[in-house]
């Protein structure tokens, strides 16, 4: 590991210790089951960008499953048969063009240095989709999180879901659902926490517009 590396992994032990890590694999869990598998189809390849404790990968069910993540140490957390690549988000040399079903990135984008490398990450993700491939983005929504935001050391660039949108389109890729309020912004949030309270929130669209302050969009790869 690099100097950086080692800091931001130490970052990450402070802000997640394991028994958090634990709660939010059971966040997790829910969210997969209840509201991604629409989505996603058993029998689908699905690459996880940037994809941290493995928290959305390891409870997905998909056909294949393919984490992407400069930080060796994501090895710890992908879960048995999950391949793991350790490369750039902007240049991903393993995987083939039009290979992939889903690509799925949370709470990543705003760790990048600019939207550069936003834009980038979007058309690589465009290159490796197959047409009609999706990618889904839950990221945190400035537009309700001014301040809150930039609380986090390695927050570099901000978003909303109008900036997502169109980053997406210049990559070539189709924007078909677009929520600015979905999930709360972290599982230190005061609600919903327990797992049956994240399903009962799933369920209640209406509570969002209260609590959410984390934006999701799905876009297409078009197949004309």
């Amino acid at each position: 590991m690099s100097q950086t590396e080692l800091e931001l992994d130490k970052l990450y032990n402070q802000r997640f210790p394991e028994a958090e890590l634990q709660q939010k694999h059971a966040i997790w869990k829910v969210l997969c089951t209840e509201y991604f598998n629409r989505y996603v189809k058993p029998t689908d390849t699905v690459v996880d960008i940037g994809a941290g404790y493995c928290e959305f990968i390891n409870n997905i069910q998909a056909g294949q499953k393919i984490v992407v993540d400069l930080n060796p140490d994501v090895r710890r957390f992908a879960g048995p048969g999950i391949r793991v690549i350790n490369e750039s988000c902007t240049a991903i040399k393993q995987l083939d063009s039009d290979s992939v079903d889903v690509v799925f990135m949370s709470n990543f984008l705003e760790h990048l240095p600019n939207k550069d490398l936003v834009l980038e990450t979007f058309r690589e993700t465009r290159r490796i989709l197959c047409r009609g491939g999706k990618v889904i983005v839950l990221q945190p929504n400035i537009r309700y999180l001014p301040g809150e935001y930039w609380d986090f050391f390695d927050h570099h660039t901000p978003l909303t879901e109008r900036s997502l949108v169109e980053g997406l389109q210049l990559a070539g890729l189709t924007p078909e659902v677009v929520i600015d309020r979905f999930l709360p912004y972290t599982t230190k949030s005061r609600l919903p926490k327990a797992p049956w309270l994240v399903s009962l929130y799933l369920k209640l669209p209406f509570a969002w517009r209260f609590v959410g302050k984390q934006a999701l969009v799905v876009a297409r790869k078009d197949t004309a």
